[in-house]
């Protein structure tokens, strides 16, 4: 399965430019695009699942043309949006059966043998006569996945799937997702960096509709080897002091104090430990960088 993106721009009525000649290549993987909120990941999204046209560029989905052959791309496609709606007092069993004849899985049998094996996979099953407005985040999460993996699906999208779980809901919905990426193409839009660190092969980081970096996480953080340093500071004043001299990539609060993670080449003073590169370095140095064009 091979999804080529290329020159993809989008301009909504309001004024707003969700996209800007964005091009991507998604190949066999789980795809993680990070980016922060407004960054242009759910037009993207919803312009791959075929539910919005952009005005201009072209997307290619195994030989399909996605914005001129909608249908056929909806046949293997699924999507879990950041937000869908359901009917709250159907059980997850009648309306994953109801969605599998709209998927046009007519056949009772069959019909039947898909929707069991799915509440089974997404550890569903003695839930399944509830009503889903009885279930809780994480649960709703896996039923959204359930209803993406309806008619086996080639390509799957999945737009902020961890967005308010909570920690255990959270492992039980990315085990859920690793266990899916082995057969398909997954797709995982996010603002969390953990989640394409635990989950992705491939990963995309974009910003204000542009794309910023398309690699692998390992490379991403190898090209960042040996130039991480991190130190504690006492005080706000000299949190500022140092703002203005070095590249500092991201703070955090440590005991009440700030602990600064700084991009230089060698050590950038006093004090500066070399500490090893994480994902969120990458994100956020490269969110600081900006578009390369």
């Amino acid at each position: 399965m091979a999804l080529q993106i290329t020159g993809l721009s989008k301009t909504y009525p309001n004024g707003v430019r969700a996209l800007k000649d964005l091009s991507l290549s998604v190949g066999n993987n789980m795809f993680g695009l990070l980016g922060p909120n407004g960054a242009g990941k759910s037009s993207l999204m919803r312009t791959i699942a075929t539910l919005q046209d952009p005005d201009a560029g072209s997307i290619e989905l195994d030989g399909l043309n996605v914005l001129t052959q909608k249908n056929e791309v909806r046949k293997i496609l699924g999507y879990l949006p950041q937000e869908f709606g359901v009917y709250p007092k159907m059980s997850a069993i009648d309306m994953l059966t109801h969605l599998a004849i709209l998927k046009g899985v007519t056949a009772k049998g069959e019909r039947k043998e898909m929707v069991d094996a799915l509440l089974q996979q997404t550890n569903l099953w003695e839930a399944r006569k509830k009503a889903l407005s009885t279930y809780s985040g994480g649960m709703k999460q896996r039923f959204g996945i359930a209803q993406a993996l309806l008619a086996n699906p080639r390509l799957i999208i999945v737009d902020e799937p961890t967005a308010g779980l909570d920690p255990a809901e959270r492992n039980r919905f990315l085990n859920l997702l690793s266990s899916i990426g082995r057969n398909v193409t997954v797709i995982l839009s996010t603002h969390i960096v953990d989640d394409v660190r635990e989950l992705c092969s491939r990963m995309a980081i974009i910003a204000s509709g542009q794309v910023l970096l398309e690699g692998s996480p390992t490379e991403a953080l190898l090209a960042l080897a040996g130039q991480m340093w991190s130190r504690v500071v006492a005080t706000d004043e000299e949190l500022r002091a140092l703002e203005s001299q070095l590249k500092i990539v991201s703070t955090h609060l440590v005991g009440g104090q700030h602990e600064i993670r700084v991009f230089a080449p060698s050590a950038p003073g006093e004090h500066f430990k070399a500490v090893a590169a994480g994902l969120e370095d990458v994100y956020f140095l490269n969110l600081s960088r900006g578009p390369k064009n």
